[in-house]
């Protein structure tokens, strides 16, 4: 198991194409639900803990060897929101990309041969972990860091916000992710009906809202 490799994974510079989404946050923003460091803590929290497990979990059971396939049908039926469900499947498609460029394995070009718009996106990553040598629990580790990463990043550009007040934000919520973490990579080990299916019906409603916005700064 390569440490560096996990490093890679979770590194915000890899092209997977997070760069361009908000995860939620843009609506937020707007709404007024996120003003300051302590909103966006909070709003972190609750993407961690509801569409984080569910995220994290999937990535930890494709990374376990469930079948991907199964896997990516279990993600459809999680994100209820149609926008939603696009977003997860074009982020899939670029990590897709990325990942066969640095870690190619016949896992990962089945998955892309059999879904050519791609997968969603903690499907692909799992596999991706898999493909470079990591575990259910390293999987599910990049995943929740993603789901309060990609939101913090993308309130320093909307509010202007401190970096060292967001980066501070991810700290602070470091041991909720690494029990996240813990709790989706056990799920992996039993059956894939049975993973976490944890919703945030508030990301849904303002995630379809914001994709018919004709002007914004993220993709979703």
């Amino acid at each position: 198991m390569s440490r560096a490799a996990l490093l890679v994974l979770a590194d915000g510079r890899f092209p997977a194409g997070g760069h361009a989404h908000s995860g939620g946050a843009e609506p937020a923003v707007r709404a007024g639900r996120i003003r300051d460091a302590e909103d966006l803590t909070e709003f972190c929290r609750g993407r961690l803990h509801t569409t984080g497990l569910t995220a994290a979990a999937l990535a930890a059971a494709a990374a376990h060897g469930h079948d991907p396939l199964a896997l990516d049908e279990a993600a459809d039926a999680r994100t209820p929101s149609p926008a939603l469900r696009a977003v997860a499947r074009r982020l899939g498609r670029q990590l897709m990309r990325a990942a066969r460029a640095t870690w190619p394995s016949p896992e990962l070009a089945a998955l892309a041969g059999a879904r050519p718009r791609g997968a969603h996106q903690p499907v692909v990553l799992g596999l991706t972990a898999r493909s470079a040598g990591l575990g259910p629990e390293d999987a599910a580790h990049c995943a929740a860091y993603e789901t309060v990463g990609v939101p913090a990043t993308a309130v320093v550009r909307l509010l202007s916000l401190d970096p060292f007040e967001a980066t501070a934000v991810l700290a602070r919520l470091a041991p909720e992710l690494d029990r996240i973490a813990a709790t989706a990579a056990a799920a992996a080990h039993g059956t894939i009906d049975a993973l976490p299916a944890a919703s945030a019906p508030l990301l849904d409603i303002t995630a379809e809202a914001h994709a018919a916005w004709p002007v914004r700064l993220f993709a979703s």
